[in-house]
């Protein structure tokens, strides 16, 4: 309410990036606060009543907001109210612009969630250097929490894509350990173990690189996947696994003139490894049968299907989100990652993936890729 008399030109212009809000219900209040802050480097957005700001605030959550403490209608003490009832702008800082000195109302404004005050009239210097400290801290919050997800995100991926080579690696050193296994085949036990272990390091490699200078090397080094050969490695890793539970890893017959896809060839098993498994996993009374097939013209279908029970219609709306299972029914620790990363993977190479009921029952997942050129 309060006129505020400031000399802008007392202040040394410095770059700080960052969002303000300015609410003030006196216009000339706005122009002098919004001309000294944009002229320091910061995007400046200003409203002169409390519901206007909030409709801002909550379209868009800015990395400060400079309040009014004393204005008609919604004042600072009620705006401030509504925000921290709202969860995306709890933790928004405020710093209250007033000509009161009184404590009392000091520490009713500190009690309501502000963490500053600058009184008017003001000095340039002394608005920019709480400003400078508030937008600073944070952004540096933003910033250590942006790390800690993303850290967060890269543990999650890694101990999904771990989990199917380490349990090829039980798998064949169960056999191994037990007293049946018939001597021809140890040595595919044991390739099995070696292969699984490198596909294992192959991962954890592969994610301690940032996606996007891997994707970057991909693009430049023009990867392409030879389909009979994924094929041909998908029944040396799951054909003896299936045929130890009585069933088979049928694969079908190839088209002619089959050609590359354009996608690495380890990402490309990972994502096959994902959708065996869980056929294996939600299917467990079926065979799984995979293929190659034409389609449009540049594009290949790989196709991996089983004689399950399906997945309803329901949960096809929600199959490809993070974190949900295939079904309410599984007690384990799968986080649910798997679908949801394989169709992240496939989309950046330029393809598609998504789930078919099967004619005479069960699921189809079809990846379509682009040819390799």
């Amino acid at each position: 309410m309060h006129a505020i008399s400031a000399n802008l030109g007392t202040a040394t212009p410095v770059t700080m990036p960052g969002r303000i809000l300015v609410v003030d219900d006196q216009p000339a209040n706005l122009r002098i606060v919004s001309t000294l802050l944009a002229r320091h480097g910061y995007e400046v957005i200003v409203a002169d009543s409390g519901g206007e700001a909030l409709a801002i605030a909550t379209a868009q959550a800015p990395d400060l907001l400079l309040l009014d403490m004393m204005m008609p209608g919604m004042d600072g003490f009620a705006l401030l109210m509504e925000i921290k009832q709202r969860a995306e702008l709890l933790r928004l800082p405020v710093v209250f612009l007033t000509a009161a000195h009184d404590r009392d109302l000091l520490l009713r404004a500190f009690d309501a969630g502000a963490v500053d005050y600058v009184t008017k009239p003001f000095m340039p210097e002394e608005l920019l250097a709480r400003v400078d400290a508030h937008v600073g801290l944070k952004l540096a919050r933003d910033r250590l929490e942006r790390v800690a997800r993303e850290r967060q995100e890269l543990v999650n991926l890694v101990a999904h894509d771990l989990k199917n080579p380490l349990t090829s690696v039980l798998f064949a050193s169960d056999i191994l350990l037990s007293d049946g296994t018939r001597p021809e085949r140890i040595p595919r036990y044991l390739q099995m173990i070696h292969d699984s272990a490198m596909d294992a390091l192959g991962y954890i490699k592969r994610y301690l690189e940032t996606q996007a200078d891997h994707a970057a090397r991909a693009r430049e080094a023009k990867v392409s996947a030879a389909l009979p050969e994924i094929l041909a490695w998908l029944h040396g890793r799951y054909g003896l696994q299936l045929e130890s539970r009585g069933l088979q890893l049928r694969v079908n017959p190839l088209p002619e003139h089959c050609q590359p896809v354009a996608i690495d060839a380890l990402v490309l098993r990972q994502v096959t490894e994902n959708l065996i498994s869980n056929a294996m996993k939600y299917a467990p009374g079926s065979d799984i049968e995979i293929g190659v097939r034409a389609c449009s013209p540049g594009f290949w279908q790989l196709v991996v299907e089983d004689r399950g029970p399906g997945i309803s219609s329901t949960r096809q709306r929600e199959l490809f989100k993070p974190f949900v299972r295939l079904t309410d029914r599984d007690p384990g620790l799968s986080s649910g990652l798997g679908l949801s990363l394989a169709k992240q993977i496939v989309v950046n190479a330029g393809g598609q993936l998504w789930y078919e009921d099967r004619d005479g029952g069960g699921a189809r997942f079809v990846i379509e890729l682009p040819e390799a050129h």
